[in-house]
């Protein structure tokens, strides 16, 4: 081992940031540049292989497996397979286009629905696949309108963001952020529920208006939108009765976790084990997203050796200084600084490096209320994560796909057009955000 002295801590953080600054400019796929951080961290001995406890100051040092935070790859992981086994009914692209038919086909009634479908879909699935699923849906829509599918592909994207906010499985910082802070499925329903509601509709008025000159079209063309047949988008009726029945019981594992105390990774598990017992496991694992899942681990390898070696605690001390101890200044501006970084660096390696510093921090700033059980430095690095990703094209994952899938179908979605909406609506979710903070747990 480097000996513990302010070296390892520099040298960590050097890791980090040159990471950082790979995985920003994306020169090298991501999970390659956080396994080759990880693999320096290892070979510099910032992380010991192996748990033990210091006879010298009585402290455990932890191993690199400890810095891993297994249950965030495992929920990740069973979520991705329940997902993908469902979508292959047909179900989700089912729901959208009955919603779309109670539309009667209105563009701006098509916005909204495809906007709200979006939003709740992403609270219970992640983001990319959300967007996936409704992309094929969109450009139909789109076409049968005879309007430009721009607006509605950029509301999409800016509201699966929003969407994604409210659960602890709706966007990886928040689940993230759930494992680091000890909270539950119920504590985001119950404490980001209500705020993100608001933030969708205000957002979605906005682009309504916003792109109301682009959403118009002839009743005739309404009418066909209105009478769209779903009647064979259903593939597998059995699958999409398995996949209903257990992805209800797994939401429902999630939301009782509170009395059962059986952690959310082991319902996602479970439920992914049941489904892959009807299909053939080596196509379904294929279609897990193991470049992310390498990713976390690298990078969870990264940080964990910029924490031992001091760096996390160095940046709380700053950050308590910086803030002169006062809370309402901390939580202040960690929502507006995760807002803003989280639409230049990708929200995940953000999230994972502040989630150590916030625990670091909360045991020193003071709290507000007994009634409030979870700290709102929590809340406030979970709006700003997840709202923040968007304020550019390239602020989150599934904005990146919509844009390239987008470009390929010849309908580019230039970084500036983007911002020019996703700057505004990334401005109104802080703000709103930084009201509910404050009256909720500051003033």
């Amino acid at each position: 081992m480097i000996e513990h002295t302010i070296q390892p801590m520099i040298i960590s953080g050097a890791i980090l940031l040159i990471s950082y600054v790979f995985i920003a400019t994306e020169k090298i796929q991501k999970s390659t540049v956080a396994l080759i951080g990880a693999a320096l961290t290892l070979l510099l001995g910032l992380l010991p292989f192996h748990g033990h406890y210091d006879s010298s100051s009585g402290i455990y040092i932890k191993s690199v497996f400890e810095y891993i935070a297994f249950d965030v790859i495992f929920l990740l992981v069973g979520m991705m397979i329940l997902v993908n086994i469902a979508s292959k009914s047909g179900i989700f692209k089912w729901m959208a286009l009955q919603l779309l038919k109670m539309t009667k086909g209105h563009p701006k009634m098509v916005l909204f629905t495809l906007a709200a479908f979006t939003a709740i879909a992403s609270a219970f699935l992640d983001n990319v696949t959300t967007v996936v699923l409704m992309l094929p849906i969109t450009f139909v829509i789109a076409k049968e309108l005879d309007v430009d599918p721009i607006p509605f592909l950029i509301t999409e994207i800016l509201a699966s963001n929003i969407g994604g906010t409210a659960t602890l499985i709706g966007d990886p910082p928040n689940i993230i952020i759930g494992a680091r802070a000890g909270l539950s499925f119920t504590d985001f329903l119950y404490e980001l529920t209500d705020i993100v509601t608001v933030i969708f509709l205000v957002s979605t008025a906005v682009l309504i208006f916003m792109f109301r000159k682009s959403l118009k079209t002839t009743p005739e063309k309404m009418a066909h939108v209105a009478n769209l047949d779903n009647s064979k988008t259903i593939t597998d009726k059995a699958l999409m009765i398995r996949s209903i029945i257990t992805l209800i019981l797994v939401i429902l594992g999630f939301v009782t976790h509170d009395i059962t105390g059986i952690p959310a990774y082991v319902f996602a598990l479970a439920g992914a084990a049941f489904l892959l017992i009807f299909e053939s496991p080596k196509e379904i694992y294929e279609d897990v997203e193991w470049l992310t899942i390498f990713f976390f681990v690298g990078l969870f390898i990264i940080i964990g050796g910029f924490e031992a070696n001091g760096g996390i605690s160095f940046l709380a001390d700053k950050l308590i200084e910086l803030t002169n101890g006062s809370l309402t200044a901390a939580t202040m501006f960690i929502l507006w600084g995760s807002g803003i970084l989280s639409g230049i660096v990708d929200n995940i390696p953000y999230t994972a490096t502040m989630a150590p510093l916030i625990a670091e921090v909360q045991h020193t700033l003071p709290f507000v209320s007994s009634i409030h059980e979870h700290h709102p430095l929590w809340w406030a690095l979970s709006l700003g994560a997840c709202l923040g990703g968007n304020l550019t094209i390239i602020g989150a994952a599934a904005n990146v796909l919509v844009s390239e899938t987008a470009a390929s179908k010849g309908h580019p979605i230039s970084f500036l057009r983007f911002m020019k909406y996703g700057a505004l609506i990334t401005f109104i979710s802080l703000s709103l955000s930084s009201f509910y903070l404050y009256f909720k747990y500051l003033r």
